[in-house]
C-alpha cells in the first residue's frame, strides 16, 4: 500500500513538473502592435474646383502617426490612431504661399487581415483592410466625425518587427492619405 501511494505521489509530482516545462516552451500570444510612422494627406476633392479656378498648387501635409493595434484574434484587429500634423496645410496661389491649420485626428475602427504570404520561416507579408472612424476639429473649431476606408500592407520579420505602408480615403474630409512606418508586436 505504501509503495502504491508513493508511486502515485511520484507520478503526480512528475506530471506537475513536466506540465510546467510544457507551458514554458509554448510561444506567448502577441496581443497588440505599437508603431510610429508618417502620413501624408493629399488634396480633397471638394477643393479641386476652387483650386483649379485660382490656379493653385496644393502641397501635401505631413503628419506623425501613432498607431496601436489590438489583435483580438488572427483575422480581426482594432486599431487606435493619433495623427498629428507637423506642418500646416499649404497652397501656392499665384506665387503666394497660403497656410491653413491642419487638425490633429484621433480614431479607431475594425481592420481585417484578408491575405497573407509566408516568405520564409521568419518573414511574412500580410494585407489588412477596414473601416475606421476619426474625430477632428475643422477650420471653424467645430467637432467632426469622418469615416475612413484604409488598406495596409505589413511586412513581419521575426516574432515582433513590423514594417508597413498603406493608404486611406477619408469620406468626411474627402482626402486621400498615404501612411508608412515601423512597429513592434507585444
Amino acid at each position: 500500500m505504501k509503495t502504491v501511494l508513493f508511486t502515485l505521489c511520484l507520478f503526480f509530482f512528475v506530471q506537475s513538473v513536466s506540465g510546467q516545462n510544457d507551458s514554458i516552451l509554448k510561444k506567448p500570444k502577441r496581443h497588440f502592435e505599437l508603431s510610429f510612422g508618417q502620413s501624408l494627406l493629399f488634396i480633397s476633392s471638394s477643393r479641386v474646383v476652387n483650386i483649379r479656378e485660382q490656379s493653385a498648387i496644393l502641397v501635401p501635409t505631413s503628419a506623425i502617426l501613432f498607431l496601436a493595434q489590438f489583435r483580438t484574434d488572427k483575422i480581426m484587429r482594432v486599431p487606435v490612431f493619433l495623427n498629428i500634423a507637423t506642418e500646416s496645410k499649404q497652397f501656392l496661389v499665384d506665387g503666394k504661399l497660403i497656410n491653413e491649420r491642419a487638425s490633429p485626428t484621433l480614431g479607431t475602427g475594425l481592420v481585417f487581415k484578408f491575405l497573407s504570404f509566408q516568405i520564409d520561416k521568419k518573414s511574412k507579408v500580410e494585407f489588412e483592410s477596414g473601416l475606421l472612424l476619426s474625430a477632428l476639429y475643422d477650420q471653424n473649431n467645430s467637432f467632426r466625425l469622418a469615416p475612413i476606408a484604409a488598406l495596409r500592407m505589413r511586412i513581419l520579420r521575426g516574432e515582433n518587427f513590423v514594417m508597413y505602408c498603406g493608404g486611406s480615403y477619408s469620406f468626411g474630409v474627402n482626402a486621400i492619405g498615404m501612411l508608412y512606418g515601423t512597429g513592434t508586436i507585444f
